[in-house]
Formats: C-alpha cells, sequence, structure tokens
C-alpha cells in the first residue's frame, strides 16, 4: 500500500474491506515516521509501539466481528498543542516540554470514539506564535514539497504529516490561519470551522478567547467531511460550542450543488501585496466556479485591517496564560515569542476598546458582503512558503510586505466567526502549491465544504503529492 495514493476516505475503505489490516497501516505508519523524522520532522513524539500494534490488533477484531466504527484502526496525529492522554503537550515549549497530559481533548476523545488510534503529537510552533513550525524543543519542520521550505504553521507539523503522506489523519487548529495557511503552503485541504462548531476543552483555565477553532486538514474534501462527521456537537467543556447542525457532512459533500451562486471575488482584500503568479493561479481558479455557472462579481471594499489588534489581543491571552511560569525562566522561551507576550502586559481599556471597535466594523463589512454574495473567494496566502526557519518576507516582488504578511487573508474570519476553506488553486512558478480561500456565512460550513467539493471535482489535486 503507497499512503501517497491513499486519501482518509480510500483508508477506512480499505480497512473495512479488509483488503489492509489495522496492524500492516499502523506498522506503514511507523516505517513512514521514523524513515521522513530526519528530513521533515512533522511527528515528534511517538506512542510504545508494543501498545499501538495492540491497539491496531483490538481495531482488526473489531472489523472482523463487523463492528467497525468509521476511523476503526486509522493512525492519527494530534497536533502538539491538543492534549492526547498519554502523551506529553509540549506546546513546542521548553517550560512544558515533561508536561504529559492525562486526558483527551473533547476533539481527541471523539476520533477515538470513531475508531482512530493515537500514534503521536506533531510539531507546531511555540504556543502556535508564528506561521514558521519550529521550537526550542523538537526543532525544525519542514515542507515535503521543498526541504528548504516551512509547510507553514501554527499546524505546519501536521500538514508535513498529510502532505508527507505519513499518517492519514491529523488534528490541527487555526487562531488566526493555522490551518489554512499550512494547508495552503502544502497543497492540502483545511477548513477554519465556524467558531464553536468542533468544541474546545477541557481547559485549565475558562477560555476567553474567541478567535481560535478546530478544524480538519486533510487530503481532501470530503476527507475533511468524514472527521467533521465524527467531531461537531455539543460539549459541556465548551461553553461556546454549537449544537450538532442536524446533517451528515459527508452527504452534503457527496451531494452537488443544488444551486447557482453569488461568489464575490477580492484579489487583495484592498491591501494585501500577493506574489503575481499566486494571483494568476487563483484568478483562474475563480473562473472554474464561473464556468460551473456561478456568478461571479468584485467583492468591492476590502474588511478594516485588523492584524495589529488580532496580534495584540493573542499577546494578551497569552500573557494571562504564561504569567506564573515567565518569572526567572525567561531565558527558555524564544526570543520572539518572549517579546510577543511581553507586548501582552501593554494592553489598555483604550487598546482593547480601540480593537473592539475595529472588530465591530469587520462585522458591518461582513454583513454587508454576505447580503450581496453566498460565498467570498480570496488567495489564502499571498506568497510562496518562506525558508524552513524563517523570516516571513520583508518584501514581495520589489513592494514592501505588511506587518502579518502570511495571514493577510485569513485573520479577518478568524475575527468575524466565519468558516473559510483552503483548496489547491494549483502551482506557482516555484512549482509550489498555491491555495485559494473559499468563505461563507456563519454557521455555514456544508456550504463552504459543498462548494469547495464542486472545485475539486473539476481541479482534482489528489493524488498528486509529493515524493519523499
Amino acid at each position: 500500500m503507497d499512503l501517497r495514493t491513499l486519501s482518509l476516505v480510500d483508508v477506512t475503505a480499505a480497512l473495512h474491506a479488509r483488503t489492509i489490516s489495522p496492524v500492516e497501516l499502523m506498522e506503514l505508519v511507523l516505517s513512514r515516521i521514523e524513515a521522513t523524522q530526519s528530513t521533515l520532522n512533522a511527528v515528534v513524539a511517538v506512542h510504545d509501539r508494543n501498545k499501538l500494534l495492540a491497539d491496531a490488533r483490538a481495531a482488526g477484531e473489531r472489523i472482523a466481528r463487523g463492528e467497525a466504527r468509521p476511523l476503526e484502526g486509522v493512525p492519527l496525529g494530534v497536533k502538539d498543542l491538543e492534549d492526547a492522554a498519554g502523551l506529553v503537550t509540549s506546546h513546542g515549549s521548553v517550560p512544558f516540554r515533561e508536561h504529559r497530559a492525562e486526558r483527551d481533548s473533547v476533539q481527541v476523545s471523539r476520533l477515538q470514539a470513531a475508531g482512530a488510534i493515537v500514534v503521536g503529537k506533531t510539531n507546531a510552533p511555540e504556543f502556535g506564535f508564528t506561521a514558521i513550525t519550529k521550537n526550542l524543543v523538537y526543532g525544525v519542520t519542514r515542507s515535503p514539497w521543498d526541504l528548504a521550505r516551512t509547510p507553514g504553521g501554527s499546524s505546519g507539523g501536521s500538514a508535513a504529516a498529510i502532505a508527507g503522506s505519513i499518517v492519514p489523519l491529523v488534528t490541527a487548529s487555526d487562531g488566526g490561519g493555522s490551518i489554512r495557511i499550512p494547508a495552503s503552503f502544502t497543497g492540502a485541504f483545511g477548513l477554519k470551522t465556524s467558531f464553536g462548531r468542533v468544541p474546545f476543552g477541557p481547559s485549565p483555565q475558562w477560555i476567553y478567547g474567541d478567535t481560535a477553532v478546530y478544524g480538519p486538514l486533510t487530503k481532501t474534501v470530503e476527507d475533511a467531511a468524514l472527521v467533521l462527521d465524527q467531531v461537531v456537537g455539543a460539549s459541556p467543556y465548551d461553553p461556546s460550542s454549537l449544537p450538532h447542525p442536524g446533517i451528515s457532512y459527508v452527504d452534503v459533500v457527496r451531494a452537488p450543488l443544488d444551486r447557482k451562486l453569488a461568489i464575490g471575488f477580492s484579489p487583495d482584500l484592498g491591501y494585501a501585496v500577493v506574489q503575481s503568479d499566486v494571483a494568476a493561479n487563483v484568478e483562474e481558479a475563480v473562473r472554474v466556479l464561473e464556468r460551473l455557472g456561478h456568478t461571479v462579481e468584485p467583492l468591492g471594499d476590502g474588511p478594516p485591517m485588523a492584524g495589529r489588534e488580532w496580534g495584540i489581543l493573542g499577546s494578551f491571552e497569552l500573557a494571562a496564560l504564561l504569567h506564573t511560569v515567565l518569572p526567572g525562566r525567561e531565558q527558555e522561551f524564544g526570543r520572539a515569542f518572549l517579546e510577543s507576550v511581553r507586548l501582552g502586559w501593554k494592553m489598555t481599556p483604550e487598546l482593547w476598546a480601540a480593537g473592539a471597535t475595529t472588530r465591530a466594523e469587520l462585522n458591518e463589512w461582513a454583513a454587508r458582503a454576505f447580503e450581496r454574495f453566498d460565498l467570498l473567494v480570496t488567495p489564502t496566502v499571498p506568497y510562496d512558503p518562506p525558508a524552513a526557519r524563517g523570516p516571513l518576507p520583508s518584501e514581495t516582488e520589489g513592494r514592501p510586505q505588511i506587518a502579518l504578511s502570511v495571514a493577510s487573508f485569513t485573520i479577518p474570519f478568524n475575527l468575524s466567526w466565519h468558516p473559510a476553506a483552503t483548496v489547491r488553486a494549483g502551482l506557482s512558478r516555484a512549482r509550489l502549491p498555491v491555495g485559494m480561500q473559499i468563505v461563507g456565512p456563519r454557521h455555514r460550513d456544508d456550504l463552504v465544504l459543498a462548494a469547495a467539493r464542486a472545485f475539486e471535482r473539476e481541479r482534482p489535486w489528489h493524488p498528486e503529492w509529493p515524493e519523499i
């Protein structure tokens, strides 16, 4: 079996049909982890081999008895910002390198209830701080498309594990683009779900932050729908979690779109500096939607620039989380990360009010946009992935880049809570993946998935994955 040619849906079908056993699949995944450790460094902690094989044998027995669950025997990599019982949740941070989780997150628990087997943890930047996946605990993660480049972040280890065909299933999260950016950089599909769609928790603190979500990062749109079907629905551990939508996302993506859509397209949201071949790829991809009969019109004015407000809000939340850990241990944190945390101490009522005003303006803009359009489409990331160790570019084709340029297109929809996906639009001149972002009204994750699947049918990217 070649994992490079198989989607998650393919893997589950093979397991259920018993053309491969969970033990054989687990051995294959463990060999892929070992073979790519020195190159990709995507999976950074692994459960005991004997335990994993015993879990796989038990899954095989359930399949033989006709008791297979949807993800029975599927190996799962968990992002190292999320808890999986028995494994360290280091957050990519030295002071937490021995912090072993005593219980699973709600999401991991639900995936395991669906039959998945947690194999290990995927790498992430320190506390998800940046779009470059490297840290002082596990080092640098690299893209399977080009080992000199980053797979993005903060779900960079998960993206490298999917695009590198190491594990068929991962978890990912997105607080400002952390699913969509690495999915775009690695040619995968990623969905930032509506806020509350996939529950967070349990958490040692009340979760004040309202920009971060869990969502699928997969090879195909149908893979993402399969994952969502296992994890959505309210949880008592997350007071912001949404009720179950009462639909199957797999059913949604297997059916054709039942109507023609009005799509608002913006190549730059009025402020982004976009690499010319990235822009050309996305322009061409938008025409695919037009050829399917959907109406594509210019979006017009973009949202207010909210990167600064998003940044200081995130810094304040990190400072609240780490204020008891930092004193006397500052030297154990990455320098750039520490600077960001210290920025949190500068939060004032005036800054909070300014951020709240900008966010209200963003909400007004989104409300007007979705009165006119069913979906919004933009590029996902403005340029090719930077070097594996960074930094992010200060200019693109001679034009200066804005602050937080890598998240130019993603941050607004974390602040506004709208679902937003990235699909592979094509390849840049450097033969690297380019992403197109599809944004839907709040709680219409189903519509975003359906549109993404319609595009995927016309421009399939699977199974074109790098050999490594």
